[in-house]
Order: C-alpha cells, then structure tokens, then sequence
C-alpha cells in the first residue's frame, strides 16, 4: 500500500502535475487531489492506489519502506 507522502514525492520526482498523474494512472483530478491531501494510507479503493502505483512504476519509480516504517521513493535500479 502507498502513501500519500509517496504519491506527493514521486510525483515531485517526476516533475508531474496533478493533471498528468491523472491522465496517467486514469484517476480523476478531484480524487487526486484529495489522496493527496491525506495522511498515511489515503481512503481510497485498492484498484485506485494500484493504477496510481502502477502509472509510476512505469515511469521508473519505486516504492520502498511500508506505511508504517520508512515509506519512500527512489529511481528503480537500471
């Protein structure tokens, strides 16, 4: 499970607006907007956070840590 912390930070690293995060994962504006704006574990469906996960995974990030130790990102290992 992500974070909200993480889905600010990889989307910082990225360079992404909320906008291309959700045109990417296929997550409405709105939502993201309050996913974001969470702490810890944001209230959301499982298949939101994954397609969210998944959209920068793609991108070349990766989740490390867990919700409760050390959640973070980094660029995937090439």
């Amino acid at each position: 499970m992500i974070t909200s912390a993480q889905i600010r930070a990889a989307r910082g690293m990225l360079e992404w607006t909320r906008t291309d995060l959700a045109q990417k994962s296929g997550v409405g504006f709105s939502s993201m907007q309050r996913l974001e704006s969470a702490n810890g574990i944001p209230g959301a469906q499982f298949k939101t956070l994954e397609a969210i996960k998944e959209a920068f995974e793609k991108a070349g990030i990766e989740f490390i840590g867990t919700p409760e130790n050390g959640a973070g990102v980094r660029w995937k290992a090439t």
